[in-house]
Formats: C-alpha cells, sequence, structure tokens
C-alpha cells in the first residue's frame, strides 16, 4: 500500500502560528532523540531524501511513521547543508547538555576556581552549539572562531567575578543569580562573534519557490539579534527559579540536613525547566525566517525587481 502524498520539505505544522513552531520544537529538541544510534540516523535520512525524489520507502508504513523519520533527521542534520550535526552541538542535546552545565555553574558559583572552570565549560558548549546551528550558507575562519570564543569566555567570568564581588554582602537569593547575568552578557557576545562572517557578508535570501536571490547583512542582523533573544530567555527560566527554589530550601534547613542533595536538586530542576524553556523558546520566532522586500539592501530590492519576483516578503534560515 502507497503513502499518501505529504509534503515533508516543510514542518508538519504550518509555521505562522506560536503554537504550532511549538509543535514543531518540541519534535525537534526532544531530548530522547541523543539517544538513537548513527543508524537509526542514517535509515531516517535514507527514508526522508528517498520520499523527497520520489522514491519508494517499503520500510514506512504510515504517514505518522514518515513525520517520525523526518523530525529525527531534522533533530541530527543541519537543514541547509544536509550534513550530519556534532551530537553535542544538535538542538535535541540542549537539555542534558545545559541541565549539566547549569546546575554546577548555580552549585558551585562561591568559589573563583569553579566559576572559572564551570564559566569556560558553559562558553565552550555555547561554542559548538552556535557553531553548528549558524545559517548553512556561512563560514567562519579559525581566527573569527578563536577571537569569539575567547571574547564570549572571558567576558562571561569577568561578569561573574564581578558580580561575585558586587553581591557578596547582599541576599543570598541575590548572589544565586549572578550565574544567570552572565550567561545573557556571554550570549549577546558569543552568538554574534560566532557568527561574524554573516554580519559581515550576509545571510542567503530565497523567495516563496526557495529560489535563492542573494546574501542580505540586514537579513543576518535581524536574525542573529532573534536567536540571541530566544537563547536568553531559553536560558532564564532554570537559571532565575532555581534559585528562589534553593533559597527556598535554605531556609528550612534542608540543605543543611542534605548537604549533597544540592548538586542533583539544582541540576534535575535545571532540567525539567529545560525541557518546557527549549522548545517554547525555540518557538517565539520560526527558523525560516522572512524580512520585508523593502527592509533588503538597494541591490537585492533592484535584482528582485529584474527577476520580476511579486513576494513582498524573502525567507532565510536564522539559524537556531
Amino acid at each position: 500500500m502507497s503513502l499518501p502524498q505529504v509534503d515533508i520539505s516543510k514542518p508538519r505544522y504550518e509555521q505562522s502560528t506560536y503554537l504550532n513552531r511549538a509543535k514543531h520544537f518540541i519534535l525537534v529538541t526532544n531530548p530522547l532523540n541523543v539517544l538513537a544510534s548513527n543508524a537509526e540516523l542514517d535509515r531516517a535520512a535514507r527514508i526522508v531524501n528517498d520520499y523527497k525524489r520520489g522514491k519508494p520507502v517499503p520500510d514506512v508504513t504510515s504517514v505518522d511513521e514518515l513525520w517520525k523519520a523526518k523530525y529525527l533527521y531534522e533533530s541530527a542534520f543541519h537543514p541547509d547543508t544536509g550534513e550530519k550535526m556534532t551530537l553535542i552541538g544538535r538542538m535535541s542535546a540542549q537539555v542534558p547538555m545545559n541541565m549539566t552545565i547549569t546546575g554546577c555553574m548555580m552549585t558551585f558559583y562561591k568559589s573563583t576556581p569553579a566559576v572559572l572552570f564551570w564559566q569556560w565549560v558553559n562558553q565552550s558548549f555555547n561554542a559548538i552549539v552556535n557553531y553548528t546551528n549558524k545559517s548553512g550558507g556561512s563560514t567562519i575562519s579559525n581566527e573569527t572562531l578563536f577571537y569569539s570564543y575567547c571574547a564570549a569566555t572571558g567576558g562571561a567570568i569577568v561578569t561573574a567575578l564581578s558580580l561575585n564581588k558586587l553581591f557578596k554582602n547582599m541576599h543570598p537569593l541575590v548572589g544565586r543569580l549572578s550565574p544567570m547575568i552572565s550567561v545573557w552578557s556571554a550570549n549577546c557576545i558569543n552568538i554574534p562573534l560566532m557568527r561574524f562572517e554573516e554580519l559581515k557578508t550576509g545571510i542567503v535570501v530565497r523567495d516563496s519557490n526557495g529560489n535563492e536571490i542573494g546574501p542580505s547583512k540586514k537579513a543576518a542582523q535581524q536574525g542573529i539579534a532573534a536567536v540571541v533573544f530566544s537563547r536568553i530567555c531559553m536560558a532564564t527560566p532554570g537559571m532565575l527559579f532555581t534559585p528562589i527554589l534553593m533559597n527556598a530550601l535554605e531556609k528550612r534547613n534542608v540543605l543543611k540536613r542534605y548537604p549533597w542533595a544540592n548538586a542533583p536538586i539544582q541540576t534535575l530542576f535545571c532540567g525539567f525547566c529545560l525541557t518546557f524553556a527549549t522548545p517554547l523558546c525555540c518557538a517565539l520566532f520560526s527558523q525560516i525566517a522572512s524580512i520585508k522586500v523593502a527592509d533588503l539592501e538597494d541591490d537585492l530590492k533592484e535584482k528582485i525587481k529584474k527577476a520580476d519576483i511579486k513576494d513582498d516578503v524573502v525567507y532565510y534560515n536564522k539559524g537556531l
């Protein structure tokens, strides 16, 4: 029995509404996808690519199985290049990786060596994620990669240590919030620098039929700003509500009675927050973003006019 025709080149849920984007990203960022073997990922890639080319996929018997293969494929392969992404750079690895790193940052925020180590770990992880999820047409030199990594790590460490000193004599809850502010500042440094080539040369924009028009710096600025905002929102719930929880437990002497529970509680609660925050904050903006033709550079406007493209907006992959 042949499968009905389904357009799997697009998300299963139409992306014009926040709710549908949230459903889409819940599937893409599902942390269980990191457990998929290379054989399972390669099978999903074969199914998706064969179906798109009109070839038979005899091992798929239902539309639901087809969509499951598509989302498994999208959780591991870059949407522009089709290359398999580094495991810890995939959005499906965000919850397990971030819950561990964030939990440790908030547990050991008072010790200077610990602050240095965990901020370094966090920025190393962020650098991998940002590089892995950049727009597919962009390149980044080793020199730019190194400088952006050093700037983000240095910015996060300086911010964390400065806040620790500033908050030293304040309410304990205020001190517990210093890692969150450090992460905010690091995201504002790390993401634009890691994607500096896109800001310099532009992100490729396409018409409604997917035809390439050319690179736009304005699209890059818009897309990267959206990514910075969504990443800050993604980090905030766990790094805000966990300190509130731990401060309440400290007041009730729970941590004095069970000191070993400090790190596990913070890590698990961060994981709980991130399980929801990751897809819901990715969904703030559509991955295939749009920009008005009127807001593009003059040379692109002229190119669109000459090509007789009637679209009022053009589209680009903003990255995640």
